[in-house]
């Protein structure tokens, strides 16, 4: 390998912010890492997104001992991906829950995805050593599913394919707060290597359509109000526009892999190189991006030996 991934050098602490985005509902976001999201109830927590950790799992319980002391029952997960799932058990909470789609990722792909990830993006698994397996559902639904926290009614939901074919949304209708993990980001790059370019766009006007008052994405700020609602949705479809069009034209005219990435880089880089985890995201947007427009609809699996393959063939 002629250099490490972007993300293999990222050894930096991240700062940490707790910020309520509604009543009772709060984003835990750390300068484009992975957001957690907390939804407060009458009797209990609900827990948007784990962290990849049960040690960094300990930093969004600990926020959440300051405003609350009511038990997390429910730890929901918007996709299988491991920075998402493999801090679960740190809750300890009674209900994990997922979409169908997410679980059947879990048994076709989730241990390649834990291995290749905790290589890309070592930071991101300190204590690693406490996590106890693959995480495991057990809830799951196709279409939609409402939990009552109390009186407190918070809407699960599959509006399609996006970031992976299981993305689920957690909507809070009192409050008309969304919680997209990867579907949405801020100012972060959007991981694409299991992404369905064509459908991505689609799922995000579908959350569009509920207008809200505030959105939890999965990475960056908090979005409040409805100006930086639209900003975000708006740039995260240019972001899967900018990134699949040009590597399109190359795969359909019978150029190589790495023509598309340096037509991706044209493209993308004077709108999104500031962009957190930008270029840890690229080798892996390009390759599946290259796949979806030769018409292979499902994602290919990413092992730890597939990342270096392609990370060697693209800039070797």
């Amino acid at each position: 390998m002629s250099k490490a991934f972007a993300s293999q050098n990222d050894s930096t602490d991240k700062a940490i912010s707790f910020s309520e985005v509604g009543k009772g509902l709060w984003a835990f976001t750390a300068e484009g890492d992975p957001n957690t999201g907390v939804i407060i109830g009458d009797d209990a927590v609900m827990i948007v997104d784990a962290q990849a950790t049960p040690q960094l799992a300990g930093k969004v319980i600990e926020k959440i001992r300051g405003v609350t002391d009511k038990p997390i029952r429910y730890v929901v997960l918007s996709h299988y991906h491991a920075v998402r799932v493999l801090g679960a058990s740190a809750y300890r909470a009674d209900h994990v829950v997922m979409s169908d789609t997410a679980r059947s990722m879990v048994v076709e792909r989730g241990q390649e995805d834990w291995d290749s990830e905790f290589q890309r993006f070592p930071r991101l698994f300190r204590g690693h050593e406490s996590i106890p397996g693959l995480t495991w559902p057990t809830m799951t639904f196709g279409g939609r599913m409402s939990i009552y926290l109390g009186k407190r009614r918070v809407d699960l939901m599959h509006l399609g394919r996006a970031h992976t074919a299981g993305d689920i949304v957690a909507h809070v209708p009192d409050q008309n707060v969304m919680f997209t993990g990867d579907i949405v980001e801020y100012h972060s790059a959007c991981y694409c290597g299991d992404g369905h370019f064509s459908d991505w766009a689609g799922t995000i006007d579908a959350i569009g359509a509920f207008d809200p008052d505030a959105i939890v994405p999965g990475r960056g700020d908090a979005l409040v109000g409805s100006r930086m609602v639209g900003e975000a949705l708006d740039n995260t479809k240019d972001f899967i526009r900018s990134t699949f069009e040009p590597i399109a034209r190359v795969a359909r005219g019978g150029g190589s892999l790495k023509e598309a990435w340096d037509a991706c880089r044209a493209e993308c880089d004077p709108k999104f190189s500031t962009y957190a985890i930008y270029e840890h995201c690229l080798p892996f947007n390009v390759a599946r991006a290259y796949d979806e427009a030769l018409g292979i609809d499902t994602p290919r699996i990413w092992t730890a030996e597939r990342d270096l393959r392609v990370w060697e063939q693209l800039n070797g």
